[in-house]
C-alpha cells in the first residue's frame, strides 16, 4: 500500500475550531497563559529589588517605570496572573483529592475561579491604595 492512501485513509485530529469552548477549557487555557506571565512578572519583581539595591536613582527610575499608568496595568495583570493562577492549583488541589470531578462541579468551580481572581485582584489594589 503506498503512503498517500494510509495517509488519505487516517482520520483527522481534532482540532480548536471544531471544540465549543467550555470553562474548564477556558480555565486550563489561562492557567497555562498566567504560569507564562509569572515569569515575565518575576523579572519586573528581581528588577524592582536589583533597583532597590543599586542605589536611590536606579530606585526611583523603577518606581517611576511602575508608578505610570502603564505600568500600574502591567502590575494589576501581575497580580491577576498570580490570584487566578493560585486559585487554579487551588483547584486542581481539590480534584486531587477526589472531589469536584463531576461535570457540574467542575464548570461550577472554573466560573468560581475566574470571578474569584477578578474579585480578589480588585480587593488587593483597593487595600494597597488604602494602605498608602
Amino acid at each position: 500500500m503506498s503512503k498517500s492512501t494510509v495517509s488519505a485513509n487516517r482520520p483527522l485530529s481534532p482540532h480548536l475550531t471544531i471544540y465549543k469552548p467550555i470553562p474548564t477549557m477556558v480555565m486550563s487555557i489561562l492557567h497555562r497563559i498566567t504560569g507564562g506571565a509569572l515569569y515575565v512578572g518575576t523579572l519586573l519583581v528581581a528588577w524592582w529589588l536589583f533597583a532597590a539595591a543599586s542605589g536611590k536613582e536606579h530606585f526611583d527610575l523603577a518606581n517611576a517605570v511602575f508608578g505610570s499608568w502603564i505600568g500600574r496595568l502591567v502590575l494589576f495583570g501581575y497580580t491577576w496572573a498570580l490570584v487566578h493562577h493560585m486559585l487554579g492549583g487551588l483547584r486542581h488541589f481539590v480534584w486531587d483529592t477526589g472531589a469536584g470531578l463531576e461535570p457540574k462541579s467542575a464548570t461550577r468551580m472554573a466560573r468560581a475561579t475566574i470571578v474569584a481572581s477578578i474579585v480578589l485582584t480588585i480587593l488587593i489594589w483597593i487595600a494597597g491604595y488604602m494602605a498608602r
